[in-house]
């Protein structure tokens, strides 16, 4: 369903209105497109205290900036923040609409409390930077430690691919070595996106496809006729399967004899009640599509072998597993449990199979589902964030995405929310 309001916030009689009535103007986000894949305009690299980095330097090209990027690896106590607030007041306001602020921060010294203290200052800096700089442009910290091990993550953040993503605190690790072909870096890979066959799975198997995957679109087999079409037209294949069932992993395998590179858990359902009128079925049934099924396919995927070294594991979670919501125990409990499994799994499978595990988490998405909600709650849904609109399913497949690229190796166990920085859950 269109959003309506954003398209009157677009016209003068609309940008006046609102004004003067001091309604939310949410501004249209630059997002990919073939067409216009990079932004206009440079990255203005700027640094405050002395930098941690080692590895190459970012370059500033002249002219207005597209985006700021912001070293701030080297503050390590409160007079090193003023030199923060030093580097981008002057320059906020030039940034462009639907522009990026990237602030590079160090991880948290467990010995040094002072530079602990202004490096978690980061945080809440540019989260709360984010709710206040408008016309479209977002703010996300990245917490590293080697500059060369974060070219997918600065790639993407400073790109329209991140066009819903603002407000994230994002930690790369250690370098993990990658030949990549930025074009095409999903070439030679293969895919598999459960409950791919319509709306943010579809869109999902689609950038991965666009990236160069092979594409497995695994669905219901009341979903097999959509199924076949999507994979047809990518180019890849369709998978009829109940993820639920016990032996689905073993299916998923044999239906895979070489192996799989990238396995999205995107399959999901909601069954919506307050927990006093929520009976048991409604309850089980959300866990198991969302959760158990999840857990067990991955064990079997990782335990045959199916998902071969160098392999991305993308879960979907939910801002509702985050920040809760009313009516969504079940939903809620079952994202979160995502959450989890991403945490305990990610640093284990790394090191025993040589595969990331990460998560998105969407808030509100322009889909058949959010269609349906009724108008009110939609449009708080929609305005409740600080880009003040919803995000598309595009917005999730270009996370997901970038958190399949094989240059990507350094962020594990990461979950990223996608929900133009919700006002729920910060």
């Amino acid at each position: 369903m269109a959003d309506r309001y954003l398209s009157f916030t677009g016209t003068a009689p609309g940008r006046f209105l609102t004004r003067r009535l001091g309604l939310p103007q949410p501004a249209v986000l630059r997002r990919w497109s073939e067409g216009s894949p990079g932004f206009e305009g440079g990255v203005l690299h700027l640094t405050a205290g002395k930098s941690q980095l080692s590895g190459p330097a970012f370059s500033s090209p002249s002219g207005t900036p597209a985006a700021v990027l912001l070293d701030a690896t080297g503050v390590g106590d409160v007079e090193g923040l003023a030199e923060v607030h030093a580097a981008l007041h002057p320059v906020l306001r030039s940034v462009a609409e639907s522009g990026r602020v990237v602030v590079l921060g160090a991880p948290l010294d467990p010995v040094d409390h002072h530079q602990a203290a202004a490096q978690q200052a980061l945080e809440g800096f540019t989260r709360s930077l984010g709710k206040e700089i408008g016309r479209g442009r977002t703010v996300n910290l990245v917490r590293l430690t080697d500059a060369s091990a974060a070219e997918s993550t600065l790639r993407f953040l400073l790109s329209p691919k991140s066009a819903y993503v603002s407000g994230q605190v994002i930690e790369v690790g250690a370098a993990q070595e990658a030949d990549v072909d930025w074009s095409l870096p999903l070439a030679g890979r293969t895919a598999l996106v459960t409950g791919g066959a319509r709306g943010i799975g579809a869109a999902v198997a689609e950038t991965l496809a666009r990236d160069g995957a092979r594409v497995v679109v695994l669905d219901v087999p009341g979903a097999q006729a959509d199924a076949e079409q999507l994979a047809a037209r990518l180019g890849g294949s369709a998978l009829a399967l109940d993820i639920t069932a016990a032996d689905a992993g073993a299916r998923i395998a044999e239906a895979l004899p070489e192996g799989l590179d990238v396995l999205v858990h995107n399959a999901g359902i909601t069954r919506d009640r307050r927990l006093v009128n929520m009976p048991a079925e409604r309850w089980s049934s959300v866990l198991e599509v969302n959760l158990a099924s999840v857990l067990r396919t991955t064990d079997a995927l990782l335990e045959t072998g199916t998902l071969r070294r160098g392999g991305r594991i993308v879960a979907t979670a939910s801002i509702a597993g985050l920040a809760g919501n009313a009516g969504q125990t079940n939903y809620g409990a079952s994202k979160a449990g995502v959450v989890g499994l991403v945490r305990s799994l990610a640093p284990r499978a790394r090191a025993e199979h040589g595969v990331t595990v990460n998560a998105v988490a969407p808030g509100f998405i322009e889909t058949k589902m959010t269609a349906a909600i009724p108008l009110f709650i939609r449009e708080a849904g929609r305005r409740m964030n600080s880009l003040g609109q919803g995000g598309l399913p595009a917005d999730v497949a270009e996370t997901t995405a970038w958190l399949a690229h094989p240059a990507s190796g350094a962020v594990n166990g990461q979950v990223v929310r996608v929900c133009g920085q919700s006002l729920l859950g910060a």
